[in-house]
């Protein structure tokens, strides 16, 4: 039996270019070669596309000697060599143009089956105001909220300020509309810190949205299927206090990842009920994560948004919360990819 050709496509535009490689690289490491040929091809950060011919086995941290130079000086190729080249595409890539649905659309126009959710789909859940919306409407609670634009904000800034702070109070966290990885993202204690906060956000969007502090237990599980999904444990992110941003997660990683949490049955229950609904309501396709703020009661719990491909790098959640509920990186990776080939069969 041939082998399919596996496309892992990495890198890209946005500001988590390194983190999609990390990801990337660990995905290349476990897919199972005996059943697929990979062909990693990366996106630079002015968009032109390469085939790696590098090793990247082992590539796991930011520091790694590797990472320069890997994307520019590799070979570049043209998008229909690529189209030519592989039989399926798993897009790793982390942020805007990538997970918002501009790679789905082209890899729709080339008729390309992929890993992972539609266009629809991985627009709506990288846009933060756009979840927020769609979840309210869904009847899925999420905490108080309010989001201003750079036209608005920059034509009226006090009374936006004002608006804001009457919807949502201090503290709260004030992030880009469209970015992950805790790019943009700012605590505000008072208005000197909030308007502090809206100008860093809106350097990487010009949509921004704040959101009132849960104070609350930080929760994530896993959702893996098509039109039957399913959850898988749950697991808590632990910080110790500290702000969970980029610093944290992918330089000193300050945290601790307890899977499973260690919460009450009822929390869990309500946890992974809430994240096969909110993959429902977001249309969600073959995997994702659902993040969220939970206190000791099942009445508390708050979806804070569903990250369509989550890290896979070997601090991530995504892949930990699988190995926890009894599913191995290599047979995670081979059921998201049998995922990806159903949803395009339709």
């Amino acid at each position: 039996m041939d082998k399919d050709r596996i496309g892992v496509l990495f890198g890209g535009k946005s500001q988590e270019h390194e983190i999609s490689i990390l990801s990337a690289a660990s995905l290349m490491d476990a897919i199972d070669t005996g059943k697929h040929e990979v062909v990693p091809v990366a996106i630079d950060k002015d968009g032109a596309w390469h085939l790696i011919e590098s090793d990247m086995g082992g590539l796991r941290t930011l520091d790694d000697p590797r990472m320069a130079g890997l994307v520019s000086g590799a070979p570049k190729v043209g998008i229909p060599d690529v189209a030519g080249m592989v039989d399926f595409v798993f897009p790793m890539f982390h942020g805007p143009f990538g997970e918002d649905g501009t790679m789905q659309g082209l890899l729709e126009i080339l008729g390309l089956p992929y890993a992972g959710c539609g266009v629809c789909s991985s627009a709506v859940s990288m846009d933060k105001i756009f979840t927020k919306k769609l979840l309210t409407d869904a009847g899925i609670p999420v905490l108080d909220y309010a989001y201003t634009s750079a036209g608005i904000y920059r034509a009226d800034a006090a009374a936006e300020l004002t608006r804001i702070e009457e919807a949502v109070g201090y503290p709260c966290y004030v992030k880009p509309a469209n970015m992950g990885s805790s790019v943009g993202v700012s605590r505000a204690s008072c208005r000197a810190e909030l308007e502090a906060a809206i100008g860093e956000a809106l350097r990487y969007d010009r949509r921004v949205l704040a959101e009132k502090e849960a104070g609350m237990r930080e929760l994530e599980t896993a959702v893996l299927g098509n039109d039957d999904p399913s959850a898988g444990a749950v697991g808590e992110i632990v910080t110790g206090g500290a702000f969970y941003d980029y610093e944290t997660k992918y330089k000193v990683k300050a945290f601790d990842l307890n899977i499973p949490a260690d919460i009450p049955k009822s929390v869990e229950q309500r946890v992974r009920e809430l994240a096969i609904r909110t993959f429902k309501a977001l249309d969600g396709a073959g995997f994702a994560r659902v993040d969220f703020f939970a206190g000791d009661t099942a009445d508390k719990v708050y979806v804070n948004e569903m990250n369509t491909i989550p890290g896979f790098t070997q601090y991530s959640m995504f892949p930990r919360l699988w190995e926890a509920a009894g599913v191995a990186y290599p047979e995670l990776i081979e059921r998201i990819i049998e995922l990806g080939y159903e949803r395009h069969g339709g």
